[in-house]
């Protein structure tokens, strides 16, 4: 029952969209402009690269922050092993999943990009080489930074397969599992609230990435 309160701290650290609440701050709203997302990639065409990357380091740092508080509070309840890591393990679910569906934002919030690389930092960071190589890759050639989310978001869950049959996802037994499906859960997700992206994408529509562009998207909408 403990992964309960552990996703629930989690969920309230997700909650935290810097985008919006930087938006917010500068008397505007993130979510009525651009593609509407509080994200990195919109908050980087709409306020600029600087506010951007903010966005970027605060929603991947929430995750890590929202495992290692969790493990805090639970250590000094004389808690260990692997059963304390797994609850750590669910308090970065629950920050992802606080950050695709946050509360605040009646349950609109980012495509969880960003966020799931805090999970991964924290619980496989042996996955993201392959899911930044080929996010990065795709990006350069393309321009597309929607298409490099999917795709690194489709490697991590092909990793997440591997690495679990390869036992080497850092729990064992039944945490293994349940580590396992979350990770399954997290690239799945990300790729499905890319579907907007995906529908312009086959329509080819979808705009690229272009650091000139920086800060413009307000004039565009």
């Amino acid at each position: 029952m403990l992964r309960i309160p552990a996703f629930l701290i989690g969920y309230l650290f997700g909650n935290f969209l810097f985008g919006y609440f930087y938006s917010r701050a500068k008397n505007t709203d993130i979510t009525r402009l651009g593609s509407g997302n509080p994200g990195s990639t919109n908050t980087l065409r709409v306020m600029g690269v600087g506010p951007g990357f903010m966005t970027l380091a605060s929603d991947c740092l929430k995750v890590v922050l929202a495992y290692f508080v969790c493990m805090l509070i639970f250590s000094r309840a004389g808690i260990g092993g692997d059963f304390l890591k797994i609850l750590c393990v669910y308090a970065s679910f629950g920050a992802v999943i606080g950050h695709d569906f946050p509360v605040i934002l009646k349950m609109k919030g980012g495509k969880g990009i960003a966020s799931s690389l805090g999970f991964f930092i924290v619980v496989c960071p042996r996955m993201l080489f392959i899911a930044l190589l080929v996010f990065l890759l795709t990006v350069l050639i393309t321009r597309y930074v929607s298409l490099g989310s999917i795709l690194a978001a489709a490697s991590l869950f092909i990793q997440a397969l591997v690495f679990y049959r390869l036992g080497i996802t850092g729990l064992s037994g039944s945490y293994a599992t349940e580590v396992l499906i979350m990770m399954l859960v997290l690239s799945s997700l990300a790729i499905a609230l890319h579907h907007a992206n995906i529908g312009r994408l086959v329509h080819g529509n979808e705009n690229k990435f272009s650091f000139h562009n920086a800060g413009k998207g307000k004039k565009n909408g």
